[in-house]
């Protein structure tokens, strides 16, 4: 029983540390100054929703502009003169997203204006909101449930997949690294074998024409 206990509490625990990493939310709060530029880098994996909220507060002397982008530097969202709204995205794979804001000071006031942003990112089941779902699919409260679990299941789904994914591609690097390991010092030994016969060699004919053997 005793044994039962433990495995069930080690599944559990399993399942909890899966669903912080296939739902999660950042929320921060920062001062943006004159001519300055913050970011703020996220992991998504394939097909993972991101959704974020965003306000700056009101300042005459900066405009803020924000822009997302992937780790190849392209675009993914990108609002001029950003100042409160929402973005929304689906990540084709596994990358590394970069959400930037930039201030530009107007000439005609002091370079030490300031601004404070606001952003909250959600990733992940934390993105999508199953009250609208509810309203919009005319869902009774236990079908949105059931949809929830079900969407759950198939991010823990999803997740051992990604780490087996991820166990191998480190499997496979680590004996590459030691073949090529072995291949190198067995290159190294041979090398320093032929350079040691040849130097024996060399001595030899040395010490033979100087007649000293």
């Amino acid at each position: 029983m005793e044994s039962k206990s433990c495995f069930r509490h080690v599944v559990a625990s399993a399942v909890v540390v899966l669903l912080c990493l296939t739902q999660y939310s950042t929320a921060i709060s920062f001062t943006l100054g004159a001519n300055t530029r913050k970011c703020l880098q996220e992991d998504v994996d394939k097909d993972v929703l991101v959704v974020g909220e965003y306000e700056v507060s009101k300042s005459p002397a900066l405009q803020i502009n924000l822009e997302i982008t992937d780790s190849r530097g392209h675009p993914v969202y990108r609002k001029e003169d950003a100042q409160k709204g929402k973005f929304a995205f689906t990540s084709d794979d596994y990358d590394v997203f970069e959400i930037c804001f930039k201030s530009y000071l107007d000439d005609k006031h002091r370079a030490d204006s300031t601004v404070d942003i606001s952003l909250n990112v959600k990733i992940g089941m934390e993105a999508r909101s199953y009250e609208e779902l509810a309203k919009a699919e005319k869902l009774q409260p236990i079908e949105a449930n059931l949809k929830r679990l079900e969407d759950m299941s198939s991010a823990i789904v999803r997740s051992f997949a990604i780490m087996k994914d991820r166990e191998r591609q480190h499997r496979d690097t680590n004996e590459l690294t030691a073949e090529r390991m072995l291949t190198f010092s067995l290159i190294s030994i041979g090398c320093l074998v032929v350079f040691g016969v040849w130097q024996v060699w060399y001595l030899r004919r040395y010490f033979q024409k100087k007649k000293l053997i």
